[in-house]
């Protein structure tokens, strides 16, 4: 029930989280007082979303009894018709944004985040995809004003990329790219094919998180760290020293690289970065895996191996499957207008978890 003592009660936690924030033995723990700042962030907005939907609905009760009462005069009257109106209006907005606010947010949202791009099945046409992808992706995070710099490159003969590996930057990266995790399929005449049929190819997507150290137990006694010469397309080197670096997590057998730096310490730093972050991952598929509730609350699964849009050309279309989502603006995506698209896979997320709130 949300009313004034609901409000009450979330400005007193609020209060109770600052006190806890000040102390010195949470202060200097990076865990607690990250837990304390993601708690005080959530509620104040909470708060500030209760505050808004009650202004509205004391406005809505006092302009009723203005109305209903046969002493008011004839222009006390309409000006509660007037703020009648208005509030009706603002009213069912304030109380959907209440309701979003009350679900509980995912603490990686505002996380920076690690992409990974690799070509599937289609051969040349799959390497070439990897690159639109690319390219997709980083016209659309240089609107945002996100910083964004290659971590490690595979390029394949035709042009495109065997894989290729990005860190992004910026406000609430992994909130909008989480849900780009999985296969991606295209469908197009490729420039070599005479005949003009059409040729489907693929290429996967990982959106990785940005672990802090607290987050994963990650020992370097774990790690086996390789160097090797950095190469470029055709086996061409790079440079000539043994500058880049392929790191092995023992105990899993994950395996990550990192050779765009020319700096063998910069890509040892890089390599340890994708390190953690891809064991991070790893850990909270885990926990995903084991509450069911939570599996049902995303859009698909992240899982690589799960279709989750095609990227029709001769039909300038782009469809993805989890949501039912067509647009037949293809063109226009694939220089980056994606907004469309994150927009609508946001809202049905919040709608799922909405439903998950109501059935609980």
């Amino acid at each position: 029930m949300i009313d004034h003592a609901y409000l009450e009660q979330l400005k007193a936690k609020l209060v109770a989280l600052e006190e806890r924030m000040s102390l010195p033995e949470v202060s200097a723990d990076q865990k607690k007082m990250t837990e304390c700042m993601r708690k005080y962030s959530h509620l104040k907005k909470l708060a500030a979303c209760a505050k808004k939907y009650l202004d509205l609905f004391d406005t809505k009760t006092e302009s009723e009894a203005i109305l209903a009462d046969p002493a008011s005069d004839e222009e006390l009257r309409e000006m509660a018709e007037a703020e009648l109106a208005e509030v009706e209006e603002k009213l069912p907005i304030a109380e959907r944004e209440m309701t979003i606010s009350l679900i509980p947010p995912d603490p990686t949202d505002s996380r920076n985040v690690i992409m990974e791009i690799r070509a599937g099945t289609g051969g040349d046409e799959a390497g070439l995809f990897c690159g639109d992808l690319y390219r997709m992706y980083t016209r659309y995070f240089d609107v945002k004003g996100w910083r964004h710099s290659v971590m490690d490159a595979s390029p394949s003969e035709s042009g495109g990329y065997k894989e290729i590996s990005f860190s992004v930057e910026g406000e609430d990266v992994y909130k909008v790219l989480k849900h780009e995790g999985g296969t991606h399929r295209v469908q197009r005449v490729p420039a070599t094919e005479t005949q003009g049929r059409v040729h489907t190819s693929a290429a996967t997507v990982a959106v990785l998180a940005e672990a802090e150290d607290v987050d994963v137990d990650m020992r370097m006694d774990d790690l086996r760290i390789d160097t090797y010469r950095s190469s470029g397309a055709g086996g061409q080197h790079v440079n000539t020293t043994d500058s880049a670096i392929r790191i092995t997590h023992i105990p899993t057998g994950l395996v990550v690289q990192c050779q765009d730096e020319r700096s063998q310490h910069k890509n040892k730093a890089a390599a340890l970065k994708v390190m953690r972050a891809k064991l991070f991952d790893e850990q909270r598929r885990k926990v995903a895996e084991a509450e069911a509730s939570e599996r049902k609350s995303m859009v698909g699964t992240g899982d690589r191996s799960e279709k989750i849009r095609t990227y029709n050309y001769p039909q300038n279309r782009l469809t993805d499957h989890r949501i039912g989502l067509t647009l037949y603006k293809l063109d226009r995506i694939m220089e980056g207008d994606l907004e469309e698209t994150f927009e609508a896979l946001y809202e049905h997320d919040i709608e799922t978890r909405m439903k998950q709130q109501t059935d609980s």
